[in-house]
């Protein structure tokens, strides 16, 4: 049976979702495909979402149901009827094989995390770091790699599933202060995982507290990124340590840092409940800022009026609407990744619905290997018509907000699908010193400074 108490948190994975209520609403044909899917993407929920994010008369529809519950057409066709057949016949082994053929050709690590964002100090590669933009470092705290609930359409997922040459992992803060006082042009730190949330309030604080010491003065910003707002919000209302987690909160305010949760928030429903609107008065009341940011997700939130709602109400309870992103070239990409011009037109027409506290937003932005590029419009320049591109974001300094151009590709998903437009024979941003000819789409660009 569920756990009587909502305020008391409690996950359920493959197995134990089989004894919560709700699992006799889901059809027999979506019961396989938690079973089938979980064994290569990670899944986890909870009481809260179970209870009040989901409308059981809407699935599989409901948008937070496709968000947190697997979906058999999350994988393709042949590998889901082999892992099927693997698990039915018991033979394990064969199964364990699979499942890593199939998480690994899902592209684990983008962008080129492993290969490009991984610093060194000393010669000696540290741990849970990257650094792929000069002003930022995301830190991996190994106590937060992992989440209240899971979404499917995580691109962190590789943090998740138990393997160890695809997870980022730190277990102190040791190696990032070490690091952070030999790079003195850093002035962001971003906290990230899973969710740093998941901690108890004692341990993060042992992460946050050496960022506050006078050898850091350059570390003007503490950014923390979590899915808890969303998934369990208790987290900052009624667990037992939420007045420590918000005193916290006010210390390191104090201390002079700009604190910011990056909350991810990937459809309105999760900003209804009244205690989803209490926490974040309670976060913002610290001084800290809550950002908004999601993916633009085919089967969750691919309408504008799901945009609108989201990024009005959420500056209705002081939040900041940040980034509209789209979905990366991981996981189940193939489930919910939009064409870039239909992204583009559900950012368009949410922005234009909105008032201008909301248009803080940026998007849609892919968070590609030169770094995130956002999709700034599709005019017709000189007969040709064409994706209007700019880095937000760069690994190479000096080219970020340089307008560039695509040949306008109405399939196009991801930006190693398009092309310089007016003939160019490549973006201007590409190694000049390459090959003659461009890259084939799929392979990752050779970039000056990367």
């Amino acid at each position: 049976m569920a756990d009587a108490d909502p305020a008391k948190y409690r996950p359920y994975n493959r197995s134990s979702i089989q004894r919560t209520p709700q699992w006799e609403r889901i059809p027999t044909e979506l019961r396989e495909a938690v079973d089938v899917v979980s064994h290569v993407l990670p899944f986890r929920t909870n009481q809260y979402v179970l209870d009040e994010l989901i409308d059981w008369d809407r699935i599989p529809d409901d948008p937070i149901f496709r968000l947190n519950f697997p979906h058999q057409s999350m994988l393709d066709p042949d590998d889901y009827a082999t892992l099927r057949d693997l698990l039915r016949s018991g033979d394990k082994q064969q199964l364990a094989k699979q499942i890593h053929l199939v998480r690994s050709r899902m592209n684990p690590h983008p962008a080129g995390q492993l290969t490009h964002n991984v610093p060194e100090l000393d010669g000696e590669v540290v741990p849970g770091i990257q650094h792929k933009y000069a002003e930022t470092v995301l830190f991996f705290p190994s106590a937060g790699q992992t989440c209240h609930a899971y979404c499917t359409f995580c691109f962190r997922w590789p943090q998740f599933v138990g393997e160890d040459d695809l997870h980022f992992a730190a277990r102190d803060a040791a190696g990032l202060v070490a690091y952070l006082k030999q790079h003195p042009e850093v002035t962001d730190v971003l906290i990230t995982g899973g969710d740093p949330m998941i901690m108890r309030t004692a341990t993060l604080e042992r992460y946050l507290e050496p960022l506050l010491s006078a050898g850091l003065d350059h570390v003007q910003n503490i950014r923390i990124g979590t899915k808890a707002v969303g998934y369990w919000p208790q987290r900052f209302v009624s667990d037992v340590d939420a007045g420590d987690l918000l005193r916290l909160f006010e210390r390191v305010v104090a201390a002079g840092k700009h604190l910011a949760l990056m909350g991810h928030y990937n459809h309105p429903a999760e900003l209804r409940p009244a205690i989803a609107q209490d926490a974040l008065r309670r976060i913002t009341a610290t001084g800290a800022v809550v950002r908004m940011q999601s993916p633009v997700l085919r089967h969750i939130n691919d309408d504008a009026d799901a945009w609108r709602e989201l990024w009005t109400q959420g500056v209705k309870l002081g939040a900041i609407p940040y980034y509209m992103f789209v979905e990366r070239d991981t996981g189940a990409r193939a489930y919910f990744e939009l064409p870039l011009a239909e992204a583009y037109d559900i950012f368009r027409t949410a922005y234009g619905a909105v008032s201008g506290l909301s248009r803080t937003v940026r998007g849609p932005s892919m968070s590609a290997f030169p770094g995130k590029v956002l999709i700034d419009g599709v005019p017709t320049i000189r007969g040709e018509k064409v994706f209007a591109l700019q880095l937000l974001q760069a690994r190479r300094g000096g080219i970020v907000r340089r307008p560039f151009y695509a040949r306008f590709d109405p399939t196009a998903t991801w930006f190693d699908q398009l092309v310089p437009a007016f003939e160019e024979p490549r973006f201007f941003f590409e190694d000049e010193t390459a090959a003659a000819g461009r890259p084939a789409p799929g392979r990752s660009l050779d970039l000056v400074g990367a």
